[in-house]
């Protein structure tokens, strides 16, 4: 399915939805933002009397590739601005919410296209759970991604039975079609369990 972005109030797009970034005068968007939000573990102790709040440590990323979908830079927890300065990471969350949901986004990378080094062909958002903590164990995790007015595309790990088991996910990639960028939700559970296991599942599949 294609969509392009017309509408100022948020949408949702499905797994597997692409849409061209462009604006309503033609010209391509050049920014979109991914936001993850998440909150601790309560696990019963000392036969049920008592919850223990277990801390939840996800980490979004992104991953720039070329056409031969060589790495070109990785962007997030310990490298927060891309060498073209075209991504921002704010920084690594470990915990996510404390208490109740609180509906913002715990961590947040930001992705400038019109600064996107030329050489730069496709980039992969993705998630990781650092301590490979189940994404279904963890009370409520959703994923965002936004362009400047509108909502993109939403993930909810912890209702949707399909995250069951995993402890990554690739969110949706971002490439370019006759120099226009596009997006495509991908919302895809992957077995790899940490960054570098994820970029080689990117580099082997879309190769």
């Amino acid at each position: 399915m294609s969509t392009s972005l017309k509408k100022k109030t948020g949408i949702s797009l499905s797994k597997g939805s692409k849409i061209s970034l462009l604006k309503k005068d033609g010209n391509t968007l050049d920014y979109v933002r991914v936001g993850v939000n998440w909150g601790a573990i309560k696990e019963k102790v000392l036969f049920g009397l008592l919850n223990n709040k277990v801390n939840v440590d996800l980490d979004a990323s992104i991953s720039a590739f070329d056409k031969e979908m060589n790495e070109i830079y990785t962007v997030y927890y310990n490298e927060l601005v891309s060498p073209d300065g075209a991504v921002t990471h704010t920084g690594d969350d470990l915990e996510g919410d404390s208490e109740e949901n609180d509906g913002l986004d715990n961590e947040t990378i930001q992705v400038h296209l019109n600064e996107v080094a030329q050489e730069v062909d496709q980039i992969f958002l993705y998630l990781n759970s650092y301590k490979k903590q189940d994404f279904a164990t963890i009370p409520f995790s959703e994923v965002r991604i936004y362009t400047k007015n509108d909502l993109i595309a939403t993930f909810n790990l912890s209702s949707n039975s399909e995250f069951a088991g995993y402890v990554s996910m690739i969110m949706g990639r971002l490439y370019k079609i006759e120099g226009n960028w596009k997006f495509e939700a991908l919302g895809e559970p992957i077995r790899s369990r940490d960054i570098e296991g994820t970029i080689k599942y990117l580099q082997v599949k879309y190769s």
